[in-house]
């Protein structure tokens, strides 16, 4: 059967940009120019985790790897894995039986599992833990005959995975909006799960109004908007109210890069764009602007970001404090198909997903 890969676009090519001296001749600005990097920024465990499966998994066991939608939400990643031999594809339809497919870092639903086996494929469950948690969630309350209220955005990988788990004791609340919408069996069996990457404030604030219909409504027993997704935003919020211009890098079907460009603004960043690559950015975004702020969503390689800072060099903001708000070192194991396949192959590392525990 021949696949169909997911498509990708390639990265716009910039028109001739106007120079450092147009720009601050078009409107001057007052000041010193500067950059409040954020930290934490960039890849998170679970994202980092996805990345490395795929890599191991080619390195392993050569191409072709077949991957289920794309392996994070960014197109320079998928395009990079793309060029050493991953083949994305939408359903798992598209994989020749037998073939090994991976599932992404947003999770599956059961009716996604089950397909794989009817086809024979040798799979590989890249699924980031907290999202896995959040599934088991799902499972544990449905079985006590829960109402649940899974807020996220219908459509969403990850929402998928998590509704399929449970979908006959589940309703999708994609944000205030929906409130008013929902219908439960009994107010005192209702409980609220969430997508990992929303944004923090918009969520609480979902909640709120639908505890003002159900008081009695029940908390996830932990946080389920995942600790990166939080630090970035706190990030973001502290640099935000200095900022003329804040620069998210990121992709656009990535969650929690969008809602840091809405966390920007609405903490206080007189402008706010994302991008993907640098060469994306618009010069006259620099016009007037003393301060920019720069981040990135959880599942951006730094070296975009570098990327960035370099052209923002180029137009005089080469003073970069980083502002720093927590320190992370979470790591996870890999996919536990993959360590099989390392201890098998002699590797004695501790089959971590992470770069900087050397896997």
């Amino acid at each position: 059967m021949t696949s169909t890969a997911v498509s990708v676009p390639m990265p716009t090519v910039p028109r001739r940009r106007r120079s450092p001296q147009e720009v601050s001749a078009a409107a001057p600005v007052s000041g010193a120019r500067r950059v409040l990097l954020a930290a934490p920024r960039g890849y998170c465990a679970g994202v980092d985790r996805a990345v490395i499966a795929v890599e191991k998994a080619l390195e392993a066991y050569g191409p072709p790897v077949y991957v289920r939608k794309q392996i994070v939400h960014n197109l320079h990643v998928v395009q990079t894995l793309e060029e050493k031999g991953a083949i994305f594809v939408d359903e798992t339809d598209e994989v020749p039986e037998g073939a090994r497919l991976i599932f992404s870092a947003h999770g599956v639903s059961p009716a996604v599992v089950q397909s794989a086996k009817d086809r024979n494929l040798q799979t590989i469950d890249a699924t980031c833990p907290l999202v896995t948690k959040v599934h088991k969630e799902a499972v544990r309350f449905a079985r006590d005959d829960f109402d649940i209220l899974l807020i996220g955005h219908a459509g969403h990988e990850e929402v998928e995975g998590t509704y399929g788990e449970a979908p006959e004791h589940t309703q999708i609340v994609n944000g205030p909006e929906d409130v008013d919408k929902v219908v439960v069996r009994d107010p005192d069996k209702v409980i609220w799960l969430s997508q990992t990457t929303l944004s923090v404030d918009e969520a609480m604030h979902t909640v709120n109004l639908l505890r003002k219909r159900f008081p009695t409504l029940q908390d996830p027993p932990s946080d389920d908007i995942c600790y990166a997704t939080s630090n970035r935003q706190a990030a973001i919020k502290k640099i935000a109210p200095e900022a003329d211009l804040v620069l998210v890098v990121g992709s656009a079907n990535s969650s929690n890069s969008v809602r840091l460009v809405e966390v920007a603004l609405e903490y206080g960043a007189k402008a706010s764009h994302r991008v993907d690559f640098a060469n994306e950015i618009d010069e006259t975004w620099f016009e007037g602007v003393a301060t920019v702020g720069v981040t990135s969503g959880a599942s951006v390689p730094e070296n975009l970001v570098q990327d960035v800072l370099h052209l923002l060099a180029e137009y005089g903001y080469g003073d970069v404090e980083e502002v720093v708000t927590a320190q992370e070192d979470i790591i996870f194991s890999l996919p536990k198909e993959i360590r099989a396949t390392l201890k098998a192959m002699g590797d004695t590392s501790r089959g971590l997903g992470g770069r900087r525990a050397g896997a």
